[in-house]
């Protein structure tokens, strides 16, 4: 296989890998995010497969919306600003030190702001019977350098230089979702629905300034389903269980490959495994006081992206990702008639194992996360919530020989997550 075509096949790993991130329920690009309401967010989403306190439960298990005894709509934007530091980068694409290399690579930093909006409604047709609907967004981040990164850095003719590694990462995924939920007796309730999850992406990467290697905007849409059940032992004390299949979606779109212009899979579609989630939540409200407590832990099946395969049965790269969870556990004070108070911690784990990258940078997080919410008018709800996620350095070595690392960087990627929800009971 001649270096341009080792060149250019592993590029189409390394952007179309982030392709996929585009349709999950938690995705990764730089972060795990979740994204479903502010209100989930002001408690780090905490309890929320069986909280219910409007309509956005749905996204999380659709047995909740029994827990409602009227029609219910929520609407919100979460605000989510990254910030992806790179340092310590070092690029060597002999990986044995000839022609003068290894280089240095100056730092970058990459920011972004992207806006996750959502709404949901929720039909009582009877005492039994829910029926809900929703529009919202797991995820939407970038990842962009700048053109100048990594653009001295080839000494060698016909070497590419380390911008083969940077580029520009857009990411975006809409969620529509249909659910039914049963109320069985007094204490179970069950319920589920189908999920359809568009998904698309702008990669870029370049082999020199003005050079591009790989130009890719393509999306894809994919079927999958939602299970849930809720067990109320009383009135102050309940518990939640959901499952949601993720499909394998085919992607397809504009693709267009460099140096020499000619298509690795030309024709084929990529297909795109997405992790199926499982869900616990519980939630305490202690007798005669204010104040409960709540808890969730999620398990997230990413050990299904192994290997990025075309529906022709090319192999693209080998990823070798791990099964992820988080846990959070979070309280509730509810200060008076009007004002809730709340506050909560997640966990998170990275998907990524041995295999790590700087466009896409990965880490376990935690969430600190603080929230209120505002009752008016007896049916008004207006909640606000707050999270400072903080993810860890992680060191990086990235190829596109097999087995020659060409790269070296120390990559830590934070964000700050603010959201506002406005819910109306009818």
């Amino acid at each position: 296989m001649t270096t341009s075509r080792l060149y250019k096949k592993t590029l189409l790993a390394v952007a179309v890998s982030s392709l996929t991130f585009a349709s999950q329920h938690a995705a990764a690009a730089g972060f795990q995010l979740n994204s479903q309401s502010a209100t989930g967010l002001g408690r780090a989403f905490a309890g929320d497969a069986v909280i219910a306190d409007n309509a956005s439960v749905m996204a999380r298990n659709a047995a909740a919306m029994t827990l409602f005894d009227s029609h219910q709509f929520s609407g919100g934007v979460n605000y989510i600003k990254t910030s992806i530091d790179v340092k310590d980068i070092t690029y060597d694409p002999t990986g044995s030190g000839a022609f003068g290399y290894p280089v240095s690579v100056p730092d970058a930093n990459n920011s972004s702001g992207t806006a996750v909006p959502n709404i949901y409604y929720i039909h009582r047709l009877n005492d039994q019977w829910a029926l809900g609907a929703g529009i919202y967004s797991n995820f939407g981040t970038k990842n962009n350098f700048d053109d100048s990164f990594g653009s001295n850095t080839s000494i060698a003719p016909n070497i590419p230089n380390a911008t083969i590694f940077g580029g520009t990462t857009e990411i975006s995924s809409i969620n529509y979702t249909l659910n039914a939920a049963y109320r069985v007796n007094e204490q179970w309730s069950i319920g589920g629905g189908i999920d359809i999850v568009q998904g698309s992406g702008k990669l870029i990467r370049s082999a020199a300034p003005g050079v591009n290697a790989l130009d890719i905007e393509a999306d894809g849409v994919g079927v999958g389903f939602n299970l849930g059940t809720v067990f109320e032992y009383n009135e102050n004390n309940r518990f939640g269980f959901a499952y949601h299949y993720s499909p394998e979606i085919k992607a397809s779109g504009d693709m267009l490959y460099a140096p020499n212009g000619t298509n690795l899979i030309d024709g084929q579609k990529l297909k795109l495994a997405l992790p199926s989630m499982a869900e616990f939540s519980g939630y305490h409200r202690i007798e005669d006081t204010k104040f409960a407590v709540h808890y969730s832990l999620q398990w997230i099946g990413w050990s299904v992206f192994d290997t990025l395969e075309t529906d022709g049965g090319v192999p693209i790269k080998d990823y070798e990702w791990k099964d992820g969870y988080h846990a959070a556990i979070g309280g509730t004070y509810y200060l008076n008639e009007a004002w809730t108070l709340r506050a909560g911690y997640m966990y998170d784990t990275a998907a990524q194992d041995k295999l790590t990258s700087i466009s896409v940078p990965d880490s376990d997080r935690q969430w600190f996360s603080i929230g209120a919410g505002y009752h008016f008018k007896k049916h008004h709800t207006v909640d606000f919530g707050f999270t400072y996620l903080m993810g860890k350095d992680v060191a990086v070595q990235e190829s596109l020989v097999e087995g020659i690392t060409q790269l070296n960087a120390t990559t830590r990627a934070d964000a700050i997550l603010a959201g506002i929800q406005y819910s109306y009971s009818f």
